[in-house]
């Protein structure tokens, strides 16, 4: 476990022949099975939006219900995508069966990540995080036909993480929900799965040196990884399922050019400092976290479970013979995590 990074390091120095990204292929850039190819009258549609944000232009998708009427009044969710990832991947595909459930939805790209505006690029702290959800709430609370009194949050990964912490506070909120929730802030702190616990100071000096050097117009960067380079062999090597899953999913069959997994080393000052299930308790409304059985990031969910003291509503629903990665695209786990949602929404955006 210990070499993770160790073997996350030889991908990136190791020969692979190139994958043509699937998002060239779909006019609006979506790369999972069953993407909206075109906007047809009567049919669930895609809309590309953007609005402001903290003095950022926020790039995003929002999805509406077949036979959508601007005059109808429908529950709204808002869908935060994992660290690394894009609207057009796993967020949008959850954002997509939503709406063909009846629900208008959002996927934004992350500030400073993916279409979204911001430099230095690809900066990964929890503050814009989290307002990117708040923001999210903002847009689609005025979206013609969205009861502003009926929106759910849904944060997927890395942005599981961050929607427990906007919803912590945001009240418009009436319902929220995780799947394969990751926090971030305890990994970056003490390594997946506690692997690095030992070096906090060591890693926090370098963070901090980043951002001397970032102050100085140079920006470091961790987590770099070229899927360009990628092998079976040494996917094959890395010792946990989501990271090794983790690099198929990204690098090869849900690729999308906008989607990275590095993140300034600056930005780990904040990260370190910060964790998902500080206050958690303030949370008081409907939580449903969702993880895969076989998901070694479990942990985490159960973590927030435990902590989210602040509310009787809560459960941990667990996808059976999932792991983190598969709950993102796997058609069974997926219609199973869909149902749940669809159940859970439906009971608390009535």
């Amino acid at each position: 476990m210990k070499h993770l990074l160790t073997a996350l390091a030889v991908t990136s120095t190791l020969a692979f022949s190139g994958i043509a990204n699937a998002a060239d292929s779909n006019p609006f850039g979506l790369v999972y099975k069953g993407a909206i190819v075109e906007n047809v009258q009567g049919r669930v549609n895609i809309h590309p939006v953007s609005y402001m944000l903290n003095g950022l232009k926020i790039a995003a998708n929002v999805y509406t219900p077949a036979g959508y009427e601007a005059g109808k009044k429908y529950p709204a969710v808002v869908v935060a995508h994992p660290n690394g990832g894009v609207k057009e991947q796993v967020a949008g595909l959850y954002a997509q069966r939503l709406a063909e459930k009846g629900y208008i939805t959002i996927a934004a790209d992350a500030s400073y990540q993916g279409a979204s505006e911001g430099t230095p690029r690809n900066t990964d702290k929890p503050f814009y995080r989290t307002e990117d959800i708040h923001g999210m709430a903002d847009y689609i609370s005025s979206y013609p036909g969205v009861d502003a009194g009926r929106i759910g949050a849904l944060g997927i990964c890395g942005g599981g993480g961050y929607t427990l912490n906007a919803a912590k506070s945001d009240k418009r909120f009436k319902a929220v929900a995780t799947l394969s929730m990751f926090n971030t802030g305890e990994v970056r702190r003490n390594g997946y799965m506690n692997t690095q616990a030992d070096s906090v100071q060591a890693r926090l000096k370098e963070a901090s040196d980043a951002r001397a050097r970032e102050l100085a117009g140079e920006t470091l960067y961790s987590g770099n990884v070229d899927f360009d380079a990628l092998t079976d062999d040494a996917i094959s090597k890395i010792p946990t399922d989501l990271y090794r899953e983790g690099m198929t999913y990204y690098g090869r069959t849900h690729r999308h050019p906008n989607s990275t997994f590095r993140y300034t080393t600056a930005s780990l000052m904040d990260l370190m400092s910060w964790d998902a299930c500080d206050n958690i308790s303030l949370i008081n409304v409907p939580l449903l976290l969702m993880a895969g059985s076989k998901s070694d990031s479990l942990y985490m969910s159960e973590e927030a479970f435990e902590k989210a003291t602040g509310t009787r509503d809560k459960e941990l629903f667990l996808i059976q013979g999932a792991t983190h990665i598969q709950t993102y695209f796997v058609p069974e786990y997926v219609d199973t995590i869909v149902a749940k949602l669809v159940d859970f929404y439906g009971k608390h955006l009535k």
